[in-house]
């Protein structure tokens, strides 16, 4: 495992740490207008965003679209039973532990090496709540108990894609089971033109949630480029008003599809079991240039 530090032009305190981890080569850039934040990227391509000394703060725009349906999940400040799928630098187990304390967490990153990486550069709060698993997502969110979860968080990401057997009916099989009555499902997903795995995620997400709700830039879901949408479900009504108007008001303002206008948006597209699953597209190499 190789390691290096450099320093950034204009942060003589802050140093850049990369380092090889299971998932490719890690490093933590030091953000330049936040003392204590940094960004994570593996092998390039952006993670996560964590500013120490205000966890509640959000820069990456899928993330902060995240964040409002956390805040909608429960009654505000009420402590939640949260599963993240993918960790990263445990931003939205961060932000969740600062929003709402005395929140129980499990957070279920497979990447043991950017798990240490993570612990050791950017230390969680003793005081917080966080237990981290270093295993697959679905096998660890196999072992949560039925009904457990008030929030199942997928972000997961191999390289730049979802790995395939995380975006089948049996995936939300076991999501369904592990979340509490009136529980909240929400997944950051990544597609483009002509986003045939978008319109795919919702029908399989359809097929086993009676509640939908998308979230995305508008220029995305009219498959203009390559783009982060969150997807929100559940078994009862979604606080889509609320949802839409914290969307909008956003400083990268977004849309949010539900009703008869999502089920129109799939096109007819059928749900993906894990017999025809394969990973979401590679976005093209200019996301990241």
């Amino acid at each position: 495992m190789g390691r290096s530090r450099n320093t950034r032009r204009g942060r003589a305190a802050a140093a850049s740490v990369v380092e090889d981890v299971d998932g490719g080569r890690a490093e933590l850039v030091p953000d330049r207008e936040r003392p204590r934040a940094w960004t994570l990227l593996i092998d390039g391509a952006p993670q996560s965003h964590v500013d120490l000394d205000d966890p509640a703060y959000l820069s990456f725009e899928y993330q902060r679209r995240i964040g409002h349906v956390i805040d909608l999940a429960a009654p505000p400040g009420r402590p939640v039973r949260a599963v993240h799928l993918g960790g990263g630098a445990f931003t939205l187990a961060r932000y969740v532990a600062a929003t709402r304390p005395r929140s129980t967490q499990q957070v279920v990153e497979r990447d043991a090496g950017l798990v240490e990486l993570v612990r050791r550069e950017l230390p969680l709060d003793p005081g917080a709540r966080i237990r981290v698993r270093s295993t697959d997502a679905r096998a660890g969110l196999a072992k949560v108990p039925d009904g457990w979860a008030d929030l199942v968080v997928a972000d997961v990401f191999s390289g730049a894609r979802t790995p395939a057997h995380l975006t089948s009916t049996e995936f939300l099989d076991e999501a369904r089971r592990a979340l509490a009555p009136g529980g909240v499902y929400v997944a950051n997903l990544a597609d483009g033109p002509p986003l045939a795995h978008l319109r795919g995620q919702i029908a399989t997400a359809a097929a086993r949630f009676p509640e939908l709700a998308l979230v995305a830039d508008p220029a995305v879901l009219r498959g203009r480029r390559f783009g982060n949408a969150v997807l929100v479900a559940g078994d009862h009504p979604l606080p889509v008003a609320e949802l839409t108007r914290r969307a909008a008001s956003d400083p990268h303002t977004a849309r949010v599809e539900h009703g008869r206008a999502l089920r129109d948006f799939t096109g007819g597209a059928a749900p993906v079991t894990d017999a025809a699953a394969v990973d979401s597209p590679a976005p093209p190499n200019s996301v990241f240039t």
